[in-house]
């Protein structure tokens, strides 16, 4: 073969290599495991405690610690997730006020990284159970949180927690999962 041909070749195969990759570069949107989630099954959840409620099948309630002064602290563990509702059990003293606003400043206090905030209220007057639901939405700590009284007597308060740092994208279909629990909790909540 001669030269002339040997150096036509290489220019050809330069060409067609330089001009091959001619569109730009375009990332791909990072994946995503797929989450299988389980069928929703409910159990109810009745104990010592002075209310009962329906709890999913796959989560275990797990008392944190001796009662203080008319308060009890629990959790609500979905371990296949990694995620707990932490929950807070507290007796009314002409203080109802002071817990609402707590609640409310426990859930403003993501706005820093959350999008954007909703408020759901619940409302029950057969059960007399009233109470708000918040959607924080966005890369904040917890994603839904809580609270539930009779106005008189009784009143607790959840967050949901997730044991990774926070992510919307990943933690979404979780969070919806979980928060759809949640719901189910707070329509079947009846106090003693």
């Amino acid at each position: 073969m001669s030269t002339a041909r040997v150096h036509i070749a290489l220019l050809a195969l330069v060409a067609t290599l330089l001009t091959a990759c001619g569109g730009g570069y375009a990332p791909k949107p990072r994946g995503y495991y797929r989450i299988d989630f389980p069928e929703k099954h409910y159990r109810p959840y009745d104990s010592t405690y002075p209310f009962r409620c329906n709890l999913p099948v796959y989560a275990s309630i797990n008392p944190m610690g001796a009662a203080e002064q008319g308060q009890q602290f629990l959790n609500i563990d979905i371990k296949r997730y990694n995620a707990r509702i932490h929950l807070t059990y507290m007796d009314i003293h002409n203080n109802l006020d002071l817990m609402i606003e707590d609640a409310f400043a426990m859930a403003y206090k993501h706005t820093q990284k959350a999008d954007a905030i909703d408020e759901k209220t619940y409302i029950d007057e057969q059960k007399r159970v009233y109470g708000l639901l918040y959607d924080i939405k966005g890369n904040s700590a917890s994603s839904v949180q809580f609270f539930l009284t009779d106005s008189l007597r009784h009143y607790i308060r959840g967050a949901l927690y997730f044991n990774c740092r926070p992510n919307k994208d990943s933690l979404a279909p979780v969070v919806q999962f979980v928060r759809d629990d949640i719901v189910e909790l707070m329509e079947s909540w009846e106090w003693k």
